[in-house]
């Protein structure tokens, strides 16, 4: 029952191994829509890995780790995303997107209002990342997957299918019709 301010900017990485997670469980849905998204590393190249391995062979990388933002440059991205212009025909195809995963045969449960407002704070910040200060539907696309594919539950039938999140979502932005913006 007690409140803890946490200092402003703060950030939560959450790292998930699906194999050997004996004694662990599974968050609850309401908890993984919490998470703004979810990116997959993949494994590295094989030129990556022999880095990682002489990397790891002469020190520890850990310690060569800088700071690339500093606390005041992190709070003025996050005021300059908030000034990131969306018009409404962008937010129109945002809300599209998730009603069309509420209205798929293949998703059991689909995006909440979270979902949405997430896919739209990220679009605003791939924006600014291309120098932008307005988000195009290229913005929304690409990030979309990452956003989303964490927050829906495919139906059975999707599993007989073998489909994964990604692959529907994919086929939901191929489906949804891309407004065009002046």
């Amino acid at each position: 029952g007690v409140t803890y301010t946490l200092p402003e900017p703060y950030t939560v990485i959450a790292t998930q191994n699906p194999i050997g997670s004996a004694g662990t469980h599974m968050l609850p849905d309401s908890q993984l829509d919490r998470f703004m998204i979810r990116l997959s590393m993949g494994y590295p190249s094989i030129e990556g890995e022999i880095e990682i391995l002489k990397a790891k062979h002469t020190g520890t990388p850990l310690d060569d780790v800088k700071a690339v933002a500093n606390k005041d440059t992190i709070l003025e991205l996050q005021e300059a995303i908030s000034n990131v212009f969306i018009d409404d025909e962008v937010y129109k195809y945002i809300v599209s997107l998730s009603n069309a995963t509420r209205n798929n045969p293949l998703i059991k449960l689909g995006i909440s209002p979270r979902g949405t407002l997430a896919l739209t704070q990220i679009s605003k910040g791939i924006a600014l990342a291309y120098g932008r200060d307005y988000v195009i539907p290229d913005d929304v696309m690409y990030i979309c997957s990452d956003v989303f594919s964490h927050r829906i539950i495919l139906s059975s039938k999707a599993r007989i299918a073998e489909k994964n999140a990604d692959s529907v979502i994919a086929e939901i932005i191929k489906q949804t019709s891309i407004p065009q913006i002046k």
